[in-house]
């Protein structure tokens, strides 16, 4: 194995993989509202989604490369989607310290889902894919090797991003600062989605 380009490999994938984007952002909102724990189910979603994706793209790579119509629909696709979870987040109702009501928590499946419309997921997959595709081998026991290395970055970041945001939580602790920490949150992944469909 060349082991200049696995050391290039982790300086690709730690970083994407902790930079805000729709995954980290989304834990973030979810363990300011509901806490750590309850965000885990989301978390696991997303592992799963995420590697799944990116056993997916390792076999049809060439193809979806070549069909430019199809990833630019998947990239406003999940725009749109990112878009929608920022809104909802940043008008959800904080919680006052009597209040029982609580906002929908976001699952196992929202988690999984998202992955499918992640536009961040789909152009990190078609760059690891392009550049270290073969770096374990030919056929896709390579790609399985590079997607498990990915999920062992991936998931740390998701649960580093959700104790970020459970911390937060703890520290805006009032109704108005909650209210402002959602609409904070929310309007970060409304960042995102436009990030997404800009020209890079």
């Amino acid at each position: 194995m060349d082991w200049t380009a696995f050391l290039a490999l982790l300086v690709f994938i730690v970083p994407m993989c902790f930079s805000p984007g729709p995954n980290n952002m989304l834990c973030a909102a979810h363990g300011a509202q509901h806490g750590f724990r309850a965000t885990l189910p989301l978390t696991w979603g997303m592992v799963v989604g995420w590697s799944t994706l990116g056993i997916a793209v390792g076999m049809a790579t060439a193809s979806i490369e070549s069909n430019e119509a199809v990833f630019d629909a998947l990239t406003y696709a999940g725009a749109a989607y990112i878009a929608y979870l920022g809104i909802s987040i940043a008008r959800s109702q904080a919680k006052s310290s009597g209040d029982s009501k609580e906002t929908q928590r976001l699952g196992f499946r929202t988690g999984a889902a998202l992955q499918l419309v992640n536009g961040k997921a789909w152009v990190h997959f078609l760059a690891l894919m392009a550049a270290w595709g073969t770096l374990f081998g030919e056929g896709i026991g390579s790609k399985i090797i590079l997607v498990t290395i990915n999920a062992l970055a991936g998931y740390p970041a998701v649960l580093t991003w959700a104790m970020f945001g459970t911390r937060l939580s703890t520290m805006l602790n009032s109704p108005q600062n909650a209210r402002r920490l959602n609409m904070s949150l929310g309007l970060s992944l409304v960042l995102v989605a436009i990030w997404v469909v800009m020209p890079h």
